[in-house]
């Protein structure tokens, strides 16, 4: 809203000297948005004057029209002689009044004027348009004024060149703010002045004589004033204030008619509309529109109306939106002059209609039909129902001032019953709200200022006022109190937050898996949780697959993506497509990324949730309700990586990312959750059949599957554009989390020595490492300390289908120094059960020992 200062000064006296910036500081204070301060006309410096058109020569020889006009200044120019300009527009005749800015003067934007010679002719200043003046964007001709100013006359006080403009961004529960009226108000309150109201107008009451209207849907239309004024001049102009106001306030004059109804909606915040009576047939209706029924609004779009549109109508159909935009059918007519008779010709009877509708009826007809109108935007965010008779009354003054009219005595008045707001607040409330002591007074007051009434004592009885529908509980009317007592007066204390327990061991867990996978070099990424069939189509899942029932939303932001995500790995991989693409993969390695976050598994059994009460804490039934609406929400850590997993360097060379890495990344998480994970062969979706593991723990007494790891399946790497041999592992953190207890044991240091022992079994090619290990662990008993698989050996002289594998064992002993024989012993009985077991048969001598043992 854009409210100019020279307006504003009517309603609410300031001091003289108060600018603009002023004023906008105080409306900050009390909580209202003001974006800038535009001052118009500043550097703008005379003479500007109004100049009469005594004569036209017109130029040739040119590529546009020029004209060489004298033009009687008055005593502007110094000698009382007329001045000779050239100009380019022909929109002006002899005889015409318009506005002359003279050598000397300088025009917005630091544009000095000066005489000078032009297409052969001295120009001695320059006849002015509107966009040279900052008037607005028309650049179609010159100024025209009324006939009755005489030459000479100063431009810029007739034209209200200089100003002070505040544009004001009005938030959706300050729809009063949308009006001078308004704005009025919160100014007057800033500076403890009183109201002139400009809708305390004396209203006819209603009679039988007026327009005749019916309303057919009450709570969709509770007020509907309309008044009929007669005897229009159709040549009637707007004056010069009027259209100057319109232009301040970002609104371009059209006719007078249509003028005046924008200017009272500025001025008091009600939107209106006139019809021309002549072409209207019958009563006007307001009523819901019917199946099939069509409209063309102002804007010249063929409407095909909704039966939930709240339409005005006459006894032919529609001729507007309720609240939103009227129709051709009954516009007001733009006034035409008779090239033979000079008569003018067009509206001399309006119908004017000044209504309240309901603020939900209006927003959705403006959105079922992507219209946004001054009047919607109005309406939207609340109008005064009580302003409706005072904005008709104002139009039909305007009207019999300005265009000759007669007012008809007929009033037409439709109110459906209502009774006032109330609303009961303790008069102490605002003060626990801000923790500030106000006291019952200033509550009061600040109240009143509003335009509440208020009664009562401990208990206040408050009744809102008629424009502030935002005002319906005992919070709006403390946040009243509080902007108008200024928020820089709350004190900045610091809250006091209770004791806590700390994390909880899910956000330990969290938090240590997060610390450990970066510590392994890679990058966290958030990816948002919604999918759809083509990325499980990219992944290869077949159709009965369960990652497929996805939690479907109601209005998601995609209609690609309609679900909420049941895996991680389509946002992880298009994460890694995208930094791939955009050169992340570069000489400083590939690329490593990791995301933990919920997946949404739907149960089957999820109902509609409840409306939770907002004034009340829930009970435990609510919550266990709501609870049972919700799918299973399991939190995933999820790895992908491509490109190199070691650079190469003066040192060696590198290592490409590969499947072992995935797995490795699998560990390193149940390290942290304190689990310790068995590694299968398995196959699964969208891993590579050959190279996926299926991860395993142990739980309650048996096996649990967690996740799986491994290298895509290449035809996956294809339909999403992945880098080759692109590797993945994902793991139900929270089912991790309860197998290994959520207990981390920390390091332990020895003060005695380890020994070492290096075994080489030579095994079935068919044979799970992780099998062998199993074997190893079991028969080297609690002695030993850690397991380590160092290499792995193929080659002709293992024989076809073998394969080697060196395992590092370390033994030690808590409360002794091992002797050489008891960790010789512990290694030959892990190689025996791993014989045993797996079929493994010794390859070689042992390849190193450990510290002396004891004697």
């Amino acid at each position: 809203m854009r409210a100019p200062l020279s307006w504003l000064r009517e309603y609410v006296e300031l001091p003289a000297g108060e600018t603009g910036r002023d004023v906008a500081a105080k409306l900050i204070e009390a909580g209202l948005e003001v974006e800038t301060v535009e001052r118009l006309g500043s550097g703008l410096k005379g003479p500007l004057v109004v100049g009469k058109v005594l004569a036209i020569e017109e130029l040739t020889g040119f590529k546009k029209p020029i004209r060489y006009c004298q033009v009687d200044v008055g005593q502007a120019g110094g000698t009382g002689e007329p001045q000779n300009i050239v100009c380019g527009a022909t929109n002006f005749a002899v005889g015409d009044k318009v506005v002359v800015v003279l050598p000397g003067a300088v025009l917005p934007g630091d544009f000095a004027i000066s005489a000078r010679k032009t297409y052969g002719k001295v120009s001695e200043g320059m006849i002015c348009s509107a966009a040279e003046l900052d008037m607005g964007d028309d650049h179609g001709g010159i100024i025209v004024l009324p006939p009755e100013y005489e030459p000479g006359t100063d431009a810029i006080e007739l034209l209200e060149l200089v100003d002070e403009v505040l544009d004001i961004a009005v938030t959706p529960d300050r729809g009063y703010c949308l009006s001078m009226r308004g704005i009025a108000r919160e100014t007057a309150t800033a500076y403890g002045q009183q109201l002139r109201d400009p809708a305390l107008l004396d209203v006819p009451k209603p009679n039988a004589h007026g327009f005749q209207v019916d309303v057919a849907d009450p709570k969709a239309c509770d007020r509907f004033a309309a008044r009929t004024v007669t005897g229009l001049r159709p040549d009637a102009r707007s004056p010069i204030w009027l259209q100057r106001r319109l232009q301040k306030a970002g609104m371009r004059p059209v006719s007078l008619p249509v003028d005046i109804t924008n200017y009272v909606m500025l001025e008091l915040g009600s939107p209106l509309h006139a019809y021309d009576r002549e072409r209207l047939h019958g009563h006007i209706s307001v009523r819901r529109a019917a199946p099939g029924e069509r409209l063309t609004t102002l804007d010249g779009s063929k409407r095909t109306l909704d039966p939930e549109d709240l339409v005005i109508a006459d006894d032919e159909g529609p001729i507007g939106l309720a609240g939103v935009m009227g129709g051709v059918n009954s516009e007001i007519a733009d006034p035409q002059q008779d090239p033979e008779s000079g008569e003018w010709r067009g509206t001399t009877e309006v119908v004017v209609e000044a209504a309240h509708f309901d603020p939900v009826t209006v927003a959705r007809t403006s959105r079922r039909h992507k219209i946004s109108s001054e009047a919607s935007r109005r309406f939207e965010r609340g109008v005064d129902p009580e302003a409706a008779a005072a904005a008709a009354q104002r139009t039909v003054d305007l009207l019999v001032l300005l265009a000759g009219g007669t007012a008809e005595a007929g009033v037409t008045e439709f109110a459906a019953p209502h009774g006032p707001h109330t609303i009961k607040i303790a008069a102490g409330h605002p003060d626990r709200v801000a923790g500030v002591s106000y006291g019952r007074e200033a509550v009061v007051r600040r109240l009143q200022q509003v335009g509440c009434d208020v009664y009562g004592q401990d208990e206040l009885t408050v009744t809102v006022p008629s424009w502030r529908a935002d005002l319906t509980d005992p919070n709006d009317l403390a946040e009243e109190v509080i902007r108008l007592e200024g928020y820089e007066n709350l004190p900045s204390t610091l809250p006091r937050p209770p004791a806590g327990r700390g994390l909880t061991g899910r956000q330990r867990l969290l938090r240590r898996t997060g610390r450990a996978l970066a510590g392994a070099g890679y990058v966290e990424a958030l990816n948002y949780p919604f999918v759809g069939a083509a990325s499980f189509d990219q992944l290869g899942l077949p159709e009965d697959d369960p990652r497929r029932r996805t939690v479907t939303l109601v209005n998601p932001l995609s209609d690609e993506e309609p679900g909420m995500r049941t895996t991680l790995l389509p946002g992880l991989l298009a994460t890694l497509r995208r930094n791939e693409g955009r050169g992340s993969q570069d000489s400083q390695g590939g690329l490593a990324l990791f995301e933990t976050g919920l997946v949404f598994l739907p149960t089957g059994s999820e109902t509609r949730a409840a409306r939770l009460r907002v004034d009340a804490r829930p009970s435990d039934e609510d919550v266990a309700a709501l609870e049972k609406a919700l799918p299973d929400q399991p939190r995933h850590v999820a790895t992908v990586l491509a490109g190199p997993r070691e650079t190469s360097g003066w040192w060696g060379e590198g290592r490409p990312a590969g499947w072992a890495d995935a797995v490795e990344s699998a560990r390193t998480v149940a390290r942290e959750a304190g689990a310790e994970l068995t590694v299968r062969n398995g196959r699964y979706e969208p891993w590579h059949p050959g190279r996926c593991a299926a991860l395993y723990v142990t739980h309650e007494g048996g096996e649990v599957l967690v996740g799986h790891a491994g290298e895509l399946h290449p035809r996956v790497v294809k339909a999403m554009g992945l880098p080759e041999r692109t590797s993945a592992m994902e793991l139900d953190l929270d089912l991790l989390a309860r197998a290994g207890g959520g207990v981390v044991p920390a390091p332990r240091v020895s003060g005695f020595p380890v020994a070492t022992r290096d075994v080489a079994l030579v095994v079935d090619e068919s044979v799970p490492a992780a099998e062998v290990e199993a074997a190893l662990r079991t028969g080297a008993g609690e002695l030993l300390e850690s397991l380590r698989l160092f290499d792995v050996f193929t080659g002709e002289q293992l024989g076809r289908g073998k394969k080697s594998l060196a395992y590092a064992l370390r033994f030690r002993a808590a409360d002794r120094t091992l002797k050489a024989e008891e960790a010789s012993a512990a290694r030959d009985a892990a190689v025996a059960a791993a014989v045993e077991r797996t079929g493994a048969v010794l390859r070689g001598a042992e390849a190193g020992s450990g510290a002396p043992a004891a004697g």
